[in-house]
């Protein structure tokens, strides 16, 4: 599997493309802003983006899916539950940054347990963990130890609650139920900050 990340936007959403080195078909997770640098990324590494699939439907972790899409015409991919995110700036929160972005709206609607296909070798699996919001969800990597957990979990510390729609507590069981159940060993990739392990945050983050 091919993994590259970009730290982008105002607010530094981790952006990351994975691809498939038999096929050299993509996907990027979560394009929260500067289309040109995801674009030069996957033409630097020789890469066809086939989806865009976004952890959850707030304005940081959307901003670039327009642009990336015109550029590749890849689909969009999100949970069901946060799919009007996508066309509404009020719901993605985009309006109180003054600048009421919008995403073309999604191609598919995802929901817990499904698989995502890309290209040949890599197979995605949905982790639906609300409380971020309600459509959030987490990334398993079948056949590698790594999760793209979104904002749900980082490195000592969980993803906000205090928006519409979140819940501190369903947050917490999720994680809990459908994230701590993996090896200490998996990687966790977050929308924000630096990499860290299920392992780490069973042992050391204060909110579990």
């Amino acid at each position: 599997m091919i993994l590259k990340g970009l730290e982008i936007g105002s607010v530094g959403v981790n952006c990351y493309v994975i691809g498939c080195e038999e096929t050299r078909d993509a996907a990027v997770i979560d394009p929260g802003g500067n289309a040109r640098a995801i674009i030069n990324m996957l033409n630097k590494e020789e890469l066809n983006a086939k989806m865009i699939i976004n952890t959850h439907g707030h304005i940081d972790h959307i901003g670039a899916n327009r642009g990336v899409k015109d550029q590749t015409g890849a689909d969009i991919l999100i949970h069901k539950d946060d799919a009007k995110m996508l066309t509404s700036s009020v719901a993605n929160f985009s309006f109180i940054m003054g600048t009421k972005v919008t995403s073309p709206p999604a191609d598919r609607l995802l929901e817990h347990g499904d698989t995502i296909q890309i290209g040949a070798t890599v197979q995605l699996e949905v982790i639906h963990t609300p409380g971020h919001s309600p459509g959030g969800i987490c990334l398993k990597c079948s056949d590698e130890n790594i999760i793209f957990v979104g904002d749900t979990l980082f490195q000592s510390s969980i993803g906000r609650t205090d928006f519409p729609g979140g819940s501190h507590t369903q947050l917490i069981e999720m994680i809990k139920k459908r994230l701590m159940c993996f090896d200490d060993e998996t990687i966790c990739y977050p929308g924000h900050g630096p990499a860290t392990t299920i392992g780490f945050e069973r042992k050391y983050n204060p909110f579990l």
